[in-house]
């Protein structure tokens, strides 16, 4: 274990030999090593017992309590824009731990209902205890589902790594068509190559979408290894999400992207093809681009803020820094300055 008085050193040494991959090797070797780890644990433990990097960290995270949550939804909701909430957590070891994780969400959906925010929820199936059992996972996010259905609420199955994709997609299909969850949806990303497939199959079955770029570490034979192939692809997906079969199977479409030029091809293909803005919606996540989710608000645009909470905020931190070099350089800056 590393000693607590070692840690600032520790912690030092390892963003500058970030930012020397950064200046070395271009962001796609940098993206490789933080994704890295991110499933670390050695690294976990080191950066999690270093009290600045919460406060870093925390740029990204609403806190670690359902009432964080709460309040950060309800300051967003002041500002026009509806949220997803989160709570962090994936790749359980112990049912013991997936029904826990269960029962946390649950109370975050009673209570989203006792305040009357406009959030729903997204949920890992890992936490569930997927990777355990696919039963284990699937019935459990069916007690989700019911308790959100009470509440004429929804719950989106955010996607994972290429390996759970097939089980995901399973899950999703079984509980929306054949145990008819009609308040149930499910993200795609980008970023693989049989995703195109995939989305058309949810076009022609009227779904409930989040696109997204995707954010974990994947091979070439799997994911396009160029940004600008998977760019390409978003575009190509999007505009599948909002065609007119897809309008006509009443397919609702979240476009989760920060990239401004993503979004403007979402806008002029909506504008050319008479698209109104409440039929599909761009979602951001929580501290990431906020200027730019007032801009779109303030012009008419649906916008939906991805909320995370919990104690377990290392590997979305780090898929976050893992996302745009930007961010790691604001970890580096406030870790200098602190």
């Amino acid at each position: 274990m590393v000693k607590p008085k070692r840690t600032p050193l520790i912690l030092m040494a390892g963003l500058l030999l970030l930012a020397l991959l950064l200046y070395l090797y271009g962001e796609r070797w940098l993206r490789r090593v933080l994704l890295y780890l991110s499933h670390a644990s050695w690294a976990r433990e080191i950066v999690t017992n270093f009290p600045p990097a919460w406060l870093v960290a925390s740029r990204f995270v609403a806190g670690e309590t359902i009432e964080d949550a709460l309040n950060t939804t309800r300051t967003l909701n002041s500002r026009g824009m509806s949220t997803t909430m989160d709570f962090l957590g994936e790749s359980v070891t112990d049912p013991t731990e997936a029904a826990a994780a269960r029962d946390h969400i649950l109370e975050m959906l009673d209570r989203i209902h006792q305040t009357g925010l406009n959030a729903n929820v997204s949920v890992k199936l890992s936490q569930l205890g997927l990777k355990l059992d696919p039963a284990l996972a699937q019935d459990n996010l069916r007690l989700l589902l019911e308790r959100a259905r009470q509440y004429n609420n929804k719950v989106r199955i955010d996607m994972e790594e290429s390996a759970l994709v097939d089980v995901t997609l399973k899950i999703y299909h079984t509980l929306r068509f054949q145990e008819r969850f009609d308040n149930v949806g499910v993200v795609i990303q980008a970023y693989l190559y049989r995703s195109e497939a995939d989305v058309q199959q949810l076009v022609d079955e009227g779904a409930w979408v989040r696109l997204c770029k995707g954010a974990y570490m994947e091979p070439a034979d799997i994911a396009y290894p160029a940004k600008a192939d998977t760019d390409a692809n978003y575009v190509r997906l999007a505009q599948l999400l909002l065609s007119d079969e897809a309008r006509h199977n009443q397919v609702y479409a979240a476009m989760a992207t920060h990239d401004e030029k993503m979004i403007q091809a979402v806008i002029d293909f909506a504008r050319q093809h008479n698209i109104p803005p409440h039929l599909f919606e761009f979602q951001m996540l929580f501290g990431i681009r906020r200027e730019l989710q007032e801009a779109l608000v303030a012009q008419g645009y649906q916008m939906r803020i991805y909320v995370p909470y919990g104690t377990a905020w290392y590997p979305y931190f780090m898929r976050r820094l893992a996302e745009r070099p930007a961010n790691l350089w604001f970890f580096i800056s406030n870790f200098f300055r602190r």
